[in-house]
């Protein structure tokens, strides 16, 4: 009997992993991709439109050719929801459209060879055509644009919007200066805790691991529900000052900056822990006393031995805590302020509460590239040097 194809078997084998890949990696990511640079509203409706508009040169009224394409399209919609979608993209581009589509969509469903100009005379200003064929493509970079606060101006350059039109520049560097502060806090923390397990032994180490795996056995949403009850005003921390006479008022430790960074570094400790305490396993234990007997002091021989030697423990543990912290929402949302609020928060205010699909899109696609990015430094800072040569 003849034995299969092994390349057939191994395929066979790993399809099923494949399929799964492709299903809730491969494809969310080029969905998330595609709908950053997507703006099919105007393609989707007028279609005749954006097929002529393409060639006009964008300074005289378009030629009849694309008016009537432009009448015709308005004549065979039927669709108020979707023509809603093309007035409401058009009017960010040109104000002005949402009142010139409501005179103009009527008068040409009754009469499709009416005279646009006469309809209304802002037919015959070439900025509302302008208008159409800028926004006639299906594909666009002004959400990805307008998530760093930037846009095109009427010459095509890329400008910064006006003062006080979008926050999600403002945004996206708050949480990236919250998640360094998580980093910092997590590094100051998990550095001695992590030299303390790998010098002990036994049940203590054992004890020690313990303790900082702990939160990893426990739900997000219920270790933060934890931090509200105790950070309250009348909760244990503020019970415990008011009660030794410390303060005379309860003090604000939730809903502010320190509640939010105070939780994530909680909960992101183990992730500080474990590489500093995985790399300082194979530092030889005599090392610190061998420099203990050439006359070092304490402080010197840390920087100038056993530091060096966990570096790559230390970078990868950062690196992995950043890369959390910057797409946290749970936590900044139910102890934080609103000037506490981090990314994921306007990527839910846009995918929930505006629905506006691309945008929200935009924003994950910004977050994904700095992940991916921080991904491949930590993968490169986490490799073996022994085995890299």
């Amino acid at each position: 009997m003849k034995k299969g194809n092994p390349r057939l078997r191994a395929l066979a084998l790993i399809a099923p992993l494949l399929v799964f890949l492709g299903l809730f990696f491969v494809w969310p990511l080029v969905t998330v991709i595609t709908q950053a640079v997507s703006d099919p509203a105007v393609s989707r409706v007028l279609t005749r439109t954006a097929a002529e508009i393409g060639a006009w040169d964008g300074e005289s009224v378009p030629g009849p050719e694309i008016q009537a394409a432009f009448r015709a399209d308005l004549a065979a919609n039927t669709d108020e929801m979707a023509m809603g979608d093309v007035t409401r993209r058009l009017n960010s581009s040109k104000s002005g459209f949402r009142s010139l589509m409501g005179k103009t969509i009527p008068a040409v469903q009754e009469n499709p060879d009416a005279d646009l100009a006469g309809i209304d005379k802002r037919w015959a200003d070439p900025a509302y055509w302008k208008a159409i064929q800028d926004n006639a493509s299906p594909y666009t970079d002004a959400f990805l644009l307008a998530s760093l606060d930037l846009e095109r101006d009427s010459s095509g350059s890329v400008a910064r919007m006006a003062e006080g039109s979008s926050a999600n520049a403002t945004i996206l560097m708050r949480t990236l200066w919250i998640s360094g502060l998580v980093t910092l806090c997590c590094l100051a923390i998990g550095l001695p805790y992590a030299m303390i397990a790998a010098s002990v032994q036994g049940w203590k180490r054992a004890a020690l691991l313990g303790a900082v795996l702990l939160p990893l056995w426990t739900s997000l949403l219920v270790r933060t529900a934890a931090w509200m009850i105790i950070l309250q005003d009348n909760g244990i921390i503020n019970q415990a000052l008011t009660g030794l006479g410390i303060t005379s008022a309860p003090v604000a430790l939730i809903y502010n900056r320190f509640g939010v960074v105070l939780a994530m570094t909680h909960v992101l400790l183990p992730f500080m822990v474990l590489p500093i305490y995985s790399v300082l396993l194979t530092v030889p234990g005599n090392l610190m006393t061998a420099a203990a007997s050439l006359g070092a002091h304490p402080v010197r021989a840390f920087l100038r031995v056993l530091l060096p030697l966990s570096l790559r423990g230390v970078i990868s543990g950062a690196l992995l805590v950043f890369m959390s912290s910057i797409g946290y929402y749970i936590t900044p949302a139910l102890l934080g302020g609103a000037s506490d609020q981090m990314v994921s928060s306007v990527i839910a205010f846009y995918a929930t509460g505006s629905a506006n699909w691309s945008m929200a899109a935009a924003l994950g696609l910004i977050l994904l590239v700095l992940t991916l990015a921080l991904y491949a430094l930590y993968n490169r800072l986490s490799r073996d040097p022994v085995q890299a040569r």
